[in-house]
């Protein structure tokens, strides 16, 4: 009897754990959709939003529930001191206050509750991001603004917990005593069964992080995820990937993969290499000395679009694309949504299958088939990679010299001025390369660049910037939250934009016959307003400029990616049935796809919109294609591009390497 009424009151007890763990993260759900609210759609109606809180609120039971399980097993079962129930709600205080503050600069960055970009930072330079926080986010006020809800929300918590529970009923027989007992058991396991399936006794009409999205609206969907729960579904992907498990991977089907991107579709070999073998059609441009492969710090697109022209941002790389020898697309697609991703897939040749390849043991065991440096290398050139930051930043340098690359220079080695924890300034770091050239053979040179990208503090004045001009340029222009902040960031791509085309002409005056590629490695972290297409969201430019080249080269507006660069230059510069190997063809033979792991591009969407206005696509589910008509464009375009990843993973898992004959098992 004596455990029967403890346990009674703690239960009591343990539900207010549950009601303020799930008050306070419906308060901060609220809060969060009141003062975002300029990222909802323009069509977006009560309805919605009300559909959105009240499907929060049952996602939400999860969490809270998770939370109170802790004092539940602890204090009501087990029977330990009380104040382990006080400290639970403390500390769940803390924390969601904590995440609901850092939740607004993360959503503005990536335009999503927290996601896989948590789980990238924890392999990133941890010193640096910290760093980013103070100077650009605000951690330290976000924090001093967090304790101060926190604190609110412990003295309201405090206040409930000395709310009297009420008294075990009299109970005067065994009988009694036994029904109350089973009562009690069968009304919590019902009730956990109800929180553990989120407003529901079953599975399949629970609510999970999978389903959840049941609004029109992408941010009402984002708010729906508490952030606990954007947290489990940004581990529970992690943890899929690690197990192999990526969306459209078919690891069962890797030779109909092979053969679907084959330039020889008759092929029945049981060794990949022959399926991603190609043949050079001969030189078009005469060879040149230095190839430049230059990745823009969040280079991307829309600022080049003619919408935003008055805003004046790209007038130096649309100066290059002006004149003759400069061709250009603006149906281009990075890698994927972080700078390691493009380093990877230029490096490997290796389309982005959601596995750190920088951080995979085969990478720097042998080259992978499809590298970059063994073809040119065979061309007769060095490879060296130019970066603004440091070497040992995500291990780009050791995996850059396990893949072939014959020299890494940083910003230490060549013993420029840290401009943020990132690296130094843009200029620095083209003036070494430029100073370098005199005592270069031969080379192709990757380059990455630092500049724009947080914490941005740039004296933009100083570099001829006018940020006035620019707000009041923006000004004119809707669904922009923080005009100033914006104006800053685009203040850096446009120093970004000025050194880079500064270079181009510097170096093409000291060596005439150089080529040049000009692209970014993502566009995501800056967009032109809180709803930005998905065009204006992901894509980046490809622009190519040197000796020999004319806007005819390739076809207009050529469909490609990252991957789509260094076939591209063979084809541009190697003889006639030089053999390489890779999984994308160049833009010369394009199979008109340009993708990403979020969105893609095909030749027809491109042909029949206004390129201003393209929107791309997002990917259909794995399992929604097996009812799409394979003679539509889309299907055609996403049973390519699972065969591109799907080969990728394979090479990735299974080592595939240079000059390898590894049968397909």
């Amino acid at each position: 009897m004596k455990f029967l009424k403890r346990f009674f009151d703690g239960i009591q007890r343990d539900l207010r754990v549950f009601l303020f763990v799930l008050i306070l993260l419906e308060v901060y759900r609220g809060l969060f959709m009141i003062l975002m609210s300029d990222y909802m759609g323009e069509t977006t109606d009560s309805a919605q939003i009300m559909t959105a809180t009240f499907t929060g609120m049952r996602l939400s039971l999860k969490t809270a529930g998770a939370v109170t399980l802790i004092p539940f097993l602890l204090v009501s079962i087990g029977g330990l001191n009380s104040r382990i129930r006080l400290a639970t709600g403390v500390i769940a205080s803390l924390i969601f206050s904590m995440l609901f503050m850092l939740r607004f600069p993360y959503y503005r960055a990536f335009q999503s509750t927290f996601g896989l970009e948590v789980v990238q930072g924890f392999n990133d330079d941890i010193f640096s991001i910290i760093v980013t926080m103070i100077q650009e986010y605000g951690i330290i006020w976000r924090f001093l603004v967090a304790l101060i809800l926190a604190a609110i929300g412990v003295a309201v918590f405090s206040r409930l917990l000395l709310i009297k529970t009420f008294p075990l009923p009299a109970l005067e027989d065994d009988k009694k005593k036994r029904n109350f007992t089973a009562g009690l058991v069968v009304g919590i396991f019902l009730f956990g069964l109800f929180v553990r399936f989120g407003g529901s006794f079953t599975y399949s009409d629970g609510i999970n992080w999978e389903n959840a999205g049941v609004t029109n609206d992408v941010f009402l969907n984002e708010c729906i995820l508490d952030d606990a729960q954007a947290l489990y579904r940004a581990r529970s992907m992690a943890v899929r990937m690690e197990a192999g498990e990526i969306s459209g991977v078919e690891q069962d089907r890797i030779l109909e993969s092979a053969q679907i991107i084959a330039v020889n579709k008759e092929l029945t070999e049981k060794n990949l290499a022959p399926y991603l073998e190609r043949k050079a059609k001969g030189e078009r441009i005469q060879k040149p000395k230095h190839i430049f492969i230059i990745l823009g710090e969040t280079f991307m697109q829309w600022p080049m679009l003619g919408k935003y022209d008055e805003l004046l941002l790209a007038e130096g790389i649309k100066s290059l694309i002006a004149e003759e020898n400069c061709y250009y697309s603006r149906n281009f697609m990075p890698n994927g949504d972080f700078t390691s991703t493009a380093i990877n897939g230029l490096v490997t040749g290796l389309p982005d299958v959601n596995i750190r390849v920088n951080y995979q043991a085969r990478t720097y065991e042998k080259l992978y088939i499809t590298s970059m440096a063994p073809p040119l290398r065979e061309l007769g050139y060095n490879i060296d990679f130019w970066y603004g930051g440091m070497p040992s930043w995500d291990s780009i340098a050791k995996m850059s010299y396990a893949q072939g690359f014959d020299n890494f220079y940083g910003y230490p080695d060549f013993d420029a001025p840290k401009q943020t924890t990132w690296g130094t300034k843009d200029e620095n770091l083209f003036n070494a390369l430029l100073a370098h050239l005199d005592e270069e053979s031969p080379t192709v040179h990757l380059v990455m660049t630092t500049t724009n990208h947080p914490p941005y503090n740039l004296d933009l004045a100083s570099e001829g910037f006018d940020v006035n001009a620019t707000i009041e340029a923006l000004n004119k222009f809707q669904n922009i939250e923080d005009v100033e902040q914006l104006a800053t960031e685009l203040g850096h791509y446009w120093y970004m934009d000025e050194v880079i085309t500064h270079f181009i002409r510097e170096a093409s005056a000291k060596v005439p016959e150089s080529l040049f590629i000009v692209t970014g490695d993502h566009a995501v972290r800056c967009d032109p307003s809180t709803h930005p297409t998905i065009f204006e969201h992901q894509s980046v430019p490809f622009v190519m400029y040197g000796a020999g080249i004319n806007k005819e080269i390739l076809p207009p507006d050529a469909v490609g990616d990252h991957i789509s660069i260094i076939p591209t230059i063979i084809e541009l510069i190697a003889p006639k049935d030089f053999a390489y190997y890779s999984i994308a063809p160049s833009l010369f033979e394009s199979d008109g796809v340009g993708f990403n792991n979020k969105a893609f591009l095909t030749s027809k969407v491109a042909g029949q919109i206004d390129s201003d206005v393209i929107e791309l696509l997002p990917h259909v589910a794995s399992n929604e294609l097996n009812y799409v008509n394979l003679n539509d464009e889309r299907a055609k375009a996403e049973q390519v591009i699972g065969a591109m990843r799907t080969v990728a993973w394979w090479i990735i898992n299974k080592g595939l390497f240079f000059g390898g004959t590894e049968p397909i098992k």
